[in-house]
């Protein structure tokens, strides 16, 4: 019985791209023991998969504040312990930083991932037992499958497979109509897409009798979502959430529309009809994946125009019909 650690640990739609790895993995070695390294926000991922066996938290992201407080190397000897628990017979390092060598090397077993060229960080190429070449042409889904088909030895011969499901969310600020989320948030302003274009997307769902949910993650977002929100008929600012209770959100939609952020590729991933706008990035090699319709638009400094995207949820509205 084959052990295996996939260390990807973050961001939020790096990890929904690396779901489909689990998959072949079993597809290909059914009685594999699939263990997977998360930051502590994003447990919530890979626990999905019924093909995970045990999400290893790590808190890198607030450990490296916190580096003089003793709770924090409690928590760091209580990580070691847990990584170390058991003997793998193979470590896979898809993301390919040093951090995640870092988490790589404390555990044991046979470390294998792209090589220097393939990478962001090439140096840590050195420290693999296995290197394989991956295109950075490929797209970010295959990349991660790369890894496992070169350590173990089989072809990538299937579209990719997330194999995630969540129960519908049942919550008093639903609205009581169908709802589209709108995903207008975004970490950057370079992504962000015209306030004009979701008013008029909004509209135009409203009078589909769909219903706008406008998710946010910080204060300045939440503000544009309420602005745009006291504008459209129906629509509701949800709470913050985490992500055991956004899946359950993302799964009630009729349809995702969003910018490159993790919650767009998890509502595809969650086989959500699901319409990618893509303006700081490239749509084609990071496009939005899922058993659902599922389409991206744009590309770094060319986002898509208002009637492409229109075009695309009539679309996916009828899709789901």
């Amino acid at each position: 019985m084959r052990k295996i650690l996939l260390v990807k640990m973050s961001s939020m739609g790096d990890l929904v791209h690396n779901l489909p790895l689990v998959s072949d993995i079993l597809a290909h070695d059914p009685d594999a023991q699939i263990d997977w390294v998360a930051e502590e926000a994003y447990v919530p991922i890979p626990s999905l998969h019924p093909g995970v066996r045990r999400v290893i938290p790590v808190a890198w992201r607030r450990w490296r504040k916190q580096l003089t407080q003793a709770r924090t190397w409690r928590e760091m000897h209580a990580f070691k312990t847990a990584v170390q628990a058991e003997q793998y017979d193979l470590i896979l390092d898809t993301q390919g930083l040093w951090k995640s060598l870092a988490v790589a090397r404390l555990a044991h077993g046979r470390i294998v991932g792209g090589d220097r060229h393939s990478i962001k960080e090439g140096g840590v190429a050195r420290f693999y037992d296995q290197t394989l070449p991956i295109a950075w042409s490929r797209h970010v889904i295959d990349r991660c499958r790369a890894v496992g088909a070169g350590a173990l030895g089989y072809a990538i011969d299937s579209p990719p497979r997330f194999n995630i499901r969540a129960e519908p969310l049942q919550a008093d600020w639903l609205p009581k109509q169908p709802y589209a989320v709108l995903m207008q948030a975004a970490s950057r302003p370079e992504k962000l897409w015209p306030q004009a274009h979701w008013l008029a997307l909004g509209q135009y769902l409203a009078g589909q009798g769909i219903a706008a949910a406008l998710p946010w993650g910080n204060a300045e977002e939440k503000q544009r979502a309420e602005h745009l929100a006291a504008q459209l008929p129906g629509a509701v600012v949800p709470p913050l959430m985490g992500l055991d209770v956004a899946a359950r959100f993302l799964v009630g939609a009729q349809l995702v529309v969003g910018l490159d952020t993790g919650f767009t590729h998890f509502a595809a991933a969650l086989a959500r009809p699901t319409v990618g706008i893509f303006c700081d990035s490239d749509g084609a090699q990071a496009a939005v994946y899922g058993d659902a319709y599922c389409k991206s638009f744009g590309r770094k400094g060319m986002p898509p125009d208002y009637p492409t995207i229109l075009a695309a949820v009539q679309a996916a509205l009828e899709s789901g019909a």
